[in-house]
């Protein structure tokens, strides 16, 4: 039986020179579970600076939390032994932003995919391995030919985002955290990256969570959505619902942010953001958002 990632009263404080008490709260009291049964999207939103990226490094414990706790089956992630802690790594698996920076530039790409290979037990010999890594680039529409041996820099970012989630294809993980990963893909190979997220779900029962500031990946991924702003998730539901009925100012603010692509709307006015509630205070945009974003 798959295990459950349970969040529960999170906060993340930060020591910030010149703040209010000399730190920054980056997360404030972040709660919620991600069930891996039946597999589905979770999407966090929010502006820059909102506090994700910090929520994505908590649940990949990757940064111990100020106070409230992250649980894997009921387990605070960091008091796991080392066999429950290799079992959270193979079924909790990350995608991040930088496709730039996920490699180590001296390596073939090949080294990632390899190392999976041994770390997990994943094959019994070479030739074994080489079959299972070529059938998870080719799973993400990669030929194998034309990555296998190339360093970093000949791939492009589309490309080397994709054979990290051949390396997701070939762990099969409960959980995918995807932190803002198509962010700097264009719009062509963004959607791809998404058909195959989608696919993950359908096909191999993958529960994602998907973290980004773009509403238009949000509504093409559907499933359900927790808007958060400095720190706090103020508004979750499925996506529709908040898209169509958002019952928050700071949802409704970011909704009215999309720009249209008609020259005869064109914003007029100003919004002014309070500091302390993200709300609109003074002013909105003359154009509105569209009924369903346009990705």
């Amino acid at each position: 039986m798959t295990k459950t990632i349970e969040l529960s009263g999170v906060q993340q404080r930060f020591h910030a020179r010149g703040a209010v008490g000399g730190y920054l709260t980056a997360v404030q009291d972040a709660t919620f579970t991600l069930a891996p049964e039946p597999p589905q999207v979770v999407s966090l939103v929010g502006q820059s600076g909102s506090g994700k990226s910090t929520i994505a490094r908590n649940v990949l414990g990757l940064q111990k939390p100020t106070s409230g706790t992250v649980r894997y089956g009921g387990k605070d992630i960091f008091k796991l032994t080392r066999a429950e802690y290799d079992d959270y790594r193979r079924n909790v698996q990350p995608v991040f932003q930088d496709p730039y920076a996920i490699f180590n530039p001296f390596y073939r790409v090949d080294r990632v995919l390899w190392k999976a290979v041994k770390k997990f037990g994943l094959a019994s010999s070479r030739s074994e391995g080489l079959a299972l890594i070529e059938r998870s680039l080719e799973a993400v529409k990669l030929e194998p030919e034309r990555v296998l041996g190339r360093y970093p820099h000949q791939l492009s970012g589309g490309q080397r985002q994709r054979v990290m989630l051949a390396r997701i294809h070939m762990l099969r993980p409960a959980f995918v955290i995807a932190d803002e990963p198509v962010s700097m893909l264009d719009a062509q190979v963004r959607r791809l990256f998404l058909d195959i997220l989608l696919d993950f779900q359908r096909e191999y029962g993958m529960t994602t969570l998907f973290i980004t500031h773009d509403l238009s990946t949000v509504y093409y991924l559907g499933g359900s959505v927790m808007v958060i702003n400095r720190g706090v998730i103020v508004e979750r539901g499925p996506v529709d619902t908040v898209m169509h009925e958002p019952s928050h100012p700071y949802t409704r603010l970011l909704l009215d942010s999309i720009p249209q692509p008609d020259p005869d709307l064109r914003w007029t006015g100003r919004i002014e953001v309070d500091e302390l509630s993200g709300t609109a205070e003074a002013g909105t945009p003359k154009a509105t958002a569209p009924e369903t974003p346009i990705i």
